[in-house]
């Protein structure tokens, strides 16, 4: 196996005898298989075509599925939907020599999938764009025959530009659906009743399972990228939304032991459970993701049945409280600009110096600390804009406020990093700014995986220069990438704490 496409690829090169993640060979080659069969499907470019392939491409995500049986189901599928339109498929897999080459394909591949991951969130709420579609299937049809570096990097910049598109597209649907995010006081302690915690990132199978659940005597809880549901009116509605349980995605083997009740995984992020794990009867998994052990909830005529869910819970224990009082968030886009009279003052007369987006994805190793660092020795003056599980880092350290302002302003989940772009837009536009660049807002980002390769694409693509970027630069990004990205971007790479302050000024 060869696997590159997350932060943990071994070495900061690629995992080549089992994922660090946890996929074996076998799962990685019928994924690779599955990469494949998607790019030569794509010339077909219809509805069918459209919504497999990007269902697939979601699939495909690191930690999303880890069922092999569910990997080689979908591989035969895209053979028998080849079949209905006449088309053959092969399974000789194009490998490039040339680490450019090799190294642009990945970084396109993995940020539309992405861009499918978001496009799914929105297609869940009935939201859809055909452009989007047709964009993602044009490209994956061209990509193995495309070797020019110059050709490829002007992709690059136009999945860049999808990717702004299919956020603000996600993030239409999230809140014509739910209402705008509001300022929120989460809980982080328990309740004395047995509880379902729900982690990933689907709000759309959040609210399905609050409402089935509503009468049951028991409390529902979020895990990890799954908080911001707190901040959505017509979530924050259901009073068995307890609160929020435990961190970040990578500490779930510790935090699931003292959970108790059936845990349901929406999405990726998950982390398949040791042997000797007491919650492994307790997994469940719907959409995208899937693990093998895992009792899976399918979708039958747009609907899902939770029941099972729900009866287990109700046999179990209340969770045991790993901490305890609340944390604040909702400060999307909508929120902050409600505020913006209020935050412009307080640059205006110098108590706020500067912004730093501190998005993106929070991860397994120690070097992840410096964010920890990084955020606690900000200066006073100094604000937090924050989507994705990167928070976890900080989200729980007392930052203060400025003069009624939290220093840390959460807009949600990394499918939320919209809301950054918008706040940053809003506030050149209010100082009368040519340049997003003038504004006093650095960018120190964490990313993990494919939808913080979008991320990233998009703010790329939006002409945000000088981001740090960490703790590493992708594995796919060969001397050559760095250059470009070093040269037309001034990325760069995180250092010592101390220092990367000292460049802030």
């Amino acid at each position: 196996m060869f696997c590159f496409q997350c932060q943990e690829a071994a070495n900061n090169r690629g995992c080549t005898i089992k994922g660090v993640c946890g996929k074996s060979e076998e799962l990685c080659k019928e994924m690779d298989l599955l990469k494949h069969h998607l790019k030569q499907l794509a010339v077909l470019n219809n509805d069918e075509i459209a919504l497999f392939v990007t269902n697939s491409l979601f699939k495909l995500i690191t930690n999303a599925n880890f069922n092999l049986d569910d990997l080689k189901n979908t591989n035969e599928e895209a053979l028998n939907i080849a079949k209905k339109y006449n088309l053959q498929l092969d399974n000789n897999i194009i490998i490039n020599d040339n680490l450019t080459i090799k190294g642009l394909k990945e970084m396109i591949m993995t940020g539309l999938m992405g861009m499918a991951a978001y496009h799914y969130h929105a297609i869940q709420l009935n939201y859809q764009d055909s452009d989007i579609h047709e964009f993602m299937l044009h490209v994956l049809s061209k990509l193995d025959t495309i070797n020019d570096i110059d050709k490829l990097l002007k992709i690059i910049d136009v999945v860049g530009e999808y990717g702004f598109k299919v956020m603000a597209l996600l993030d239409e649907a999230n809140t014509s659906t739910y209402g705008n995010p509001e300022i929120s006081e989460v809980n982080i302690g328990v309740s004395n009743r047995p509880g379902i915690l729900v982690s990933g990132h689907d709000l759309h199978d959040l609210k399905l399972l609050l409402e089935q659940s509503k009468d049951s005597g028991i409390d529902i809880y979020t895990h990890c990228e799954m908080l911001p549901a707190h901040y959505y009116p017509e979530l924050k509605k259901y009073p068995h939304l307890r609160g929020n349980y435990g961190n970040a995605w990578y500490a779930q083997t510790k935090e699931f032991e003292s959970f108790n009740g059936p845990i349901l995984f929406t999405t990726n992020c998950i982390v398949p459970p040791l042997a000797n794990a007491n919650y492994k009867d307790h997994l469940f998994s719907t959409g995208n993701a899937n693990a093998t052990g895992f009792t899976y909830i399918p979708e039958i005529n747009k609907q899902k049945d939770f029941s099972q869910i729900i009866e287990l819970a109700k046999t179990c224990l209340p969770p045991k409280p790993l901490e305890e009082g609340k944390i604040i968030g909702g400060f999307a886009h909508h929120q902050v600009l409600a505020l913006a009279e209020k935050i412009i003052e307080n640059i205006k007369n110098g108590s706020i110096k500067k912004f730093v987006v501190m998005a993106g994805c929070d991860g397994r190793q120690a070097n992840r600390e410096y964010y920890t660092d990084f955020a606690s020795k900000l200066a006073n003056d100094t604000i937090i804009l924050t989507a994705g599980c990167a928070k976890y880092r900080y989200n729980k350290l007392n930052l203060g406020s400025i003069n009624g302002i939290p220093r840390v302003l959460d807009a949600g989940q990394c499918n939320d990093s919209y809301s950054l772009v918008k706040i940053a837009l809003a506030l050149k536009d209010a100082f009368e700014l040519d340049d997003v660049n003038d504004l006093p807002i650095a960018y120190n980002i964490a990313w993990y995986e494919q939808k913080a390769v979008i991320v990233l694409l998009t703010l790329l693509h939006l002409g945000i220069k000088n981001i740090k970027l960490g703790p590493t630069l992708p594995a796919f990004c060969d001397e050559n990438i760095v250059k470009v990205l070093q040269d037309k971007y001034q990325i760069t790479t995180i250092n010592k704490v101390n220092e990367d302050l000292e460049i802030l000024g």
